[in-house]
C-alpha cells in the first residue's frame, strides 16, 4: 500500500503539472491573485467542518470514558493533516490521531474501537454525499450517463463498505492479530489476540449506541454540506459565481471522485480533474474550474500544514518523556 501511495503521489503530481501546464500556469496564478487576500476567507468558511468532526468521533466513546473535547478536536486535526499531506492512503491518520489520543492517557482499547467505527462513519457518509450529488446531477439533468455512472460507482463503494462492516462484525482485531501470530509465531503477537477480542467487543458496543451512532453520522454528513460554502466563495472570489445547488453538486461529486482515489495522496490531480469535468456541467470554463480547485486548496497551507506541525510537537514531547523516565529508571539502578 506504501508503495501505491508513492506511485499515486508521482501520476498525481503529474496529470496536476500537465492540467497547469494545458491551460497556462500565467493564466492560472492571474485568476488566484485576482481576488486578492480575500481568498484566505475560504478556509475561513471550511473551518467549522473540523470541530464538526471531532463532535462526531466523541459520541462514538462510551460516554463513560470520552476523552474530552479539545483532546479530540486535536486528535482528530492532527489524523486529518497527515491524511491530507503524506503518502499514507487515508489509513496513516486514523492511526496518528488514535496513538494521540493515547499518548494523552486515552485506554488503548477505545481509542482504537472508536477509530474503526469512525472511519465507517466516514466512509458511509461519504456515500450519503455522493448520492445526494448524482442526485443533483440527475435532477437537472446536467449529464445523464454521468449521472448513471455515479449511481454504479456509489453501489460498487456501498459493497465494499457492507464487506468492511461484516469484516467488523467477525471480529476484525481478531483475525488480524490470529492471522499474524500464525504467521510468525511469536508469543508477543499470541499474547495480543486476548486484547484483540475487548477491542472487537468494544467495536460491537458502540454500533450498539444507536443514537449516538446516528448523531455522529449526522456531525459528520453536516460537516460536509458546510464545505459546499468553500466552493461557492472561491467561485465568487475569482469572480464567476455559481449557485448553491451547483456547488453542491461540484462538491459532492469532486470530494467522493478524490475519497475514491484514495491511493493518490490529497487527491492531487484526481480533485483538478473532476472539477475541470463537473465545472464545465454549469459553465465554467476549464480554467476557471483549474483555478477553483487550486484556490480551495489554500486551507491546506493554513490548516494542514500546522495541524503536521503539532503532529510533531506532540510526537517530540512524548519522545522525550519516554526518555526521561527511561533515564530515571537507570539512575535508582
Amino acid at each position: 500500500m506504501k508503495i501505491a501511495s508513492y506511485i499515486g503521489l508521482i501520476v498525481g503530481l503529474g496529470i496536476l503539472t500537465g492540467l497547469i501546464a494545458w491551460q497556462g500556469a500565467a493564466e492560472i496564478g492571474s485568476l488566484l491573485l485576482s481576488s486578492g487576500w480575500a481568498l484566505l476567507l475560504v478556509p475561513i468558511i471550511w473551518l467549522p467542518c473540523v470541530f464538526m468532526n471531532a463532535r462526531c468521533w466523541q459520541l462514538l466513546f462510551d460516554p463513560a470514558v470520552a476523552p474530552g473535547y479539545w483532546r479530540i478536536f486535536y486528535a482528530q486535526w492532527m489524523g486529518r493533516s497527515v491524511n491530507t499531506l503524506l503518502p499514507v492512503a487515508s489509513i496513516g491518520g486514523e492511526v496518528v490521531k488514535a496513538r494521540a489520543l493515547i499518548l494523552w492517557g486515552t485506554d488503548a482499547r477505545h481509542a482504537s474501537a472508536s477509530t474503526v467505527v469512525d472511519k465507517t462513519v466516514q466512509v458511509i457518509v461519504v456515500i450519503l454525499w455522493a448520492v445526494a450529488g448524482v442526485s443533483l446531477l440527475a435532477w437537472t439533468a446536467m449529464d445523464d450517463a454521468l449521472a448513471i455512472s455515479g449511481a454504479i460507482g456509489i453501489a460498487m463503494l456501498g459493497a465494499g463498505t457492507a464487506g468492511f462492516l461484516v469484516v467488523q462484525r467477525a471480529g476484525i482485531f481478531r483475525i488480524v492479530a490470529a492471522s499474524a501470530h500464525r504467521v510468525t509465531g511469536s508469543d508477543f503477537i499470541g499474547g495480543l489476540v486476548g486484547r484483540a477480542d475487548e477491542v472487537d467487543r468494544l467495536i460491537h458496543a458502540t454500533y450498539a449506541r444507536r443514537g449516538r451512532l446516528v448523531a455522529a453520522t449526522l456531525w459528520r454528513l453536516g460537516g460536509l454540506v458546510v464545505q459546499t460554502g468553500e466552493v461557492w466563495l472561491a467561485a465568487t472570489l475569482l469572480g464567476h459565481p455559481i449557485g448553491i445547488v451547483e456547488a453542491l453538486m461540484l462538491k459532492s461529486l469532486s470530494s467522493t471522485l478524490s475519497d475514491a482515489a484514495f491511493v493518490v495522496p490529497n487527491s492531487y490531480g484526481v480533485q483538478e480533474g473532476a472539477f475541470i469535468v463537473l465545472g464545465g456541467l454549469v459553465g465554467l470554463t476549464p480554467d476557471v474550474s483549474l483555478a477553483l480547485s487550486l484556490a480551495i486548496r489554500v486551507r491546506e497551507l493554513i490548516i494542514d500544514v500546522p495541524g503536521l506541525v503539532f503532529w510533531q510537537h506532540a510526537e517530540g514531547r512524548a519522545l522525550l518523556r519516554r526518555r526521561a523516565a527511561a533515564a530515571a529508571e537507570a539512575n535508582k539502578d
